[in-house]
C-alpha cells in the first residue's frame, strides 16, 4: 500500500484553500450580523419613547408660565355680563347692536357653552394692538392676556360708574398653531387655554406617527418680524421642559421631521429596501451560498 506524501507546495496550497473558506465564513458571519442589528435598529427603544431620561429629571424647577398674549391680526370676544340687561345691551356688540356691525369687528362667533352668546361678535385687533371698545373708545391690547384685558376692561368700567359689578369674560377667537408632517391629523390645532404648550399640540393633532423623528421636532415662530426657528427632542424630558418653545405662541408652525424609515420610503428603490422581506430573502440566499461553499 503506497503512501502519498504531501508535498510543500502542496501543503501552502491546501492551507491556503482552508484560510479562505475560514476567511468567507467570518465574513458571512460578520454581514449576517450587521444585517440583523440593522433590522433590530430600525425600531429601537430610543427612537420611539418619549422623556426617557424622566427620572433623572424628577423635581426639576418647571420654567414660568407664559400665557397667550395678543397681537395685531388676533380676533378676541369680549363679553360684559350685568344685572341690567340694558346696560348689557350696550357694552355687547351684537348683530343687532344698533343695526350696524361697529368698527373693528369681523363676522359673528358662536360659543358652545353659552347659547345666548351666540351672536356675540369678535373684535379684530388693528396694527397698532387697538381695538374699538363701545362706550370706552380705543384700548389697547397688544401684549396682553385674557386676563389683563378683563380687568381693565371691568376697572374702567366702574370707575366710570357704567356698570355696577360688572363680570367681563375674553375668550381667543380663532387662535391656532400649525402642526404639519409626521401626525397623525395635520393642520391647524386651535388654542382653547391660556398656557399652550407643545405637548398641547402634538396631542391636538393626534400624537406622532410611528415614522416621525421625536428627537428633531422643529418649531417656527416670528419674533419681531424675523423668523425663529427652535428645535425640541422629546426623548428628553428635560430639553422638552426647558425649551423657549415649550410654551407655544399664536400662529406657530410645528413640524415633525419624518425618520429614515421613512424617507427611505419616498422613492421605489428606498422602499424596497425597507421591506423586511428584502431582508429576509437577502439573508436565506448569503445561508444557502455558505452552505454549498463549505461543503466543497
Amino acid at each position: 500500500m503506497k503512501c502519498h506524501r504531501l508535498s510543500v507546495t502542496d501543503g501552502a496550497e491546501l492551507y491556503m484553500v482552508n484560510n479562505r473558506k475560514m476567511n468567507m465564513k467570518h465574513f458571512l458571519i460578520l454581514l449576517l450580523s450587521a444585517l440583523s442589528f440593522f433590522l433590530v435598529g430600525c425600531s429601537s427603544y430610543r427612537d420611539v419613547a418619549y422623556f426617557q431620561n424622566a427620572e433623572e429629571v424628577r423635581g426639576m424647577t418647571l420654567q414660568p408660565q407664559q400665557q397667550i398674549q395678543f397681537q395685531p391680526g388676533d380676533r378676541i370676544s369680549i363679553y360684559v355680563n350685568s344685572a341690567d340687561p340694558l346696560l348689557m345691551q350696550q357694552f355687547n356688540l351684537s348683530t343687532q347692536y344698533n343695526g350696524a356691525v361697529p368698527t373693528g369687528t369681523i363676522g359673528a362667533t358662536t360659543n358652545s357653552n353659552n347659547s345666548n352668546r351666540s351672536n356675540i361678535l369678535a373684535y379684530t385687533v388693528d396694527e397698532q394692538g387697538d381695538i374699538n371698545f363701545p362706550v370706552l373708545g380705543k384700548v389697547s391690547v397688544k401684549d396682553k392676556t385674557r386676563v389683563e384685558i378683563a380687568d381693565y376692561i371691568q376697572k374702567r368700567l366702574y370707575e366710570r360708574d357704567l356698570v355696577k359689578d360688572p363680570i367681563v369674560t375674553v375668550e381667543y377667537v380663532d387662535l391656532y398653531v400649525n402642526v404639519l408632517g409626521e401626525v397623525k391629523t395635520p393642520g391647524r390645532v386651535a388654542i382653547r387655554k391660556d398656557s399652550f404648550t407643545i405637548l398641547d399640540a402634538i396631542a391636538g393633532a393626534g400624537d406622532l406617527t410611528i415614522t416621525g423623528r421625536r428627537d428633531n421636532i422643529m418649531v417656527s415662530r416670528q419674533v419681531d418680524g424675523e423668523d425663529e426657528t427652535i428645535f425640541i427632542n422629546l426623548c428628553d424630558k428635560h430639553d422638552v421642559l426647558s425649551s423657549p418653545a415649550f410654551y407655544l405662541k399664536q400662529n406657530d408652525l410645528i413640524y415633525v421631521m419624518p425618520n429614515i424609515k421613512r424617507q427611505h420610503q419616498a422613492d421605489s428603490t428606498g422602499n424596497t429596501f425597507s421591506q423586511p422581506t428584502f431582508w429576509m430573502s437577502l439573508v436565506t440566499f448569503l445561508i444557502t451560498t455558505s452552505t454549498l461553499l463549505f461543503k466543497k
